[in-house]
């Protein structure tokens, strides 16, 4: 399977946002990988999503993040997750919470977050209070691969192998992985999704 580190993990030791190229990418690739996954998945806080060096992913059913609760759908607080039609929806949500954390991460409250009108209008509609009015996964999907031909962005795959490039190269110079890490396939910590 590979090695693989936390998107918490890439943003811990990088010490600053993403840029909107490279959340345009994570978005496209996290979004593929949920399609086949978004009925078992429910949330997708930072420590639960999964970048590995062969530019794959996945995700823990149990990330370890400090707020879990600020990545959580809101029905999911409401007790609504019962709900099937919910469940997709609330990957989505989810989903957009940590990307917006990701383009905000250690940033001072005064100043503005960096990113375009289309790139938050997508997000600020994935973090929608009610999830009936909520953006869809597909629909989330077809815009990033628009956005990715317009843009003629890098693929997704190369992204992400170098975001766990970065880590590695900064565990090298004093930074240490934590627990959420997974070594040759193996999980220290929790269970895969896929």
């Amino acid at each position: 399977m590979g090695t693989f580190v936390t998107l918490a993990e890439v943003l811990e030791a990088r010490g600053s946002p993403l840029e909107e190229e490279e959340v345009w990418c994570l978005l496209l690739a996290t979004t593929e990988a949920l399609l086949d996954i978004s009925k078992k998945a429910c949330g997708l806080p930072p420590g639960s999503v999964l970048l590995s060096a062969n530019g794959s992913m996945a995700f823990k059913s149990c990330g370890r993040y400090e707020d879990v609760a600020s990545f959580t759908a809101p029905e999911v607080q409401q007790g609504l997750h019962l709900l099937h039609f919910v469940c997709p929806q609330m990957v989505v949500y989810s989903l957009g919470m940590t990307l917006y954390w990701c383009v905000d991460y250690h940033l001072p409250q005064n100043q503005p977050v960096h990113m375009s009108a289309e790139l938050e209008g997508l997000l600020l509609s994935m973090c929608e209070d009610m999830a009936m009015r909520r953006t869809d996964l597909l629909t989330v999907l077809e815009t990033c691969e628009l956005h990715h031909k317009t843009s003629m962005l890098p693929p997704a795959e190369r992204l992400l192998r170098q975001l766990v490039e970065d880590v590695y190269r900064n565990s090298v110079s004093g930074y240490r992985l934590g627990c959420l890490t997974f070594t040759d396939g193996v999980e220290e910590c929790g269970s895969l999704l896929f």
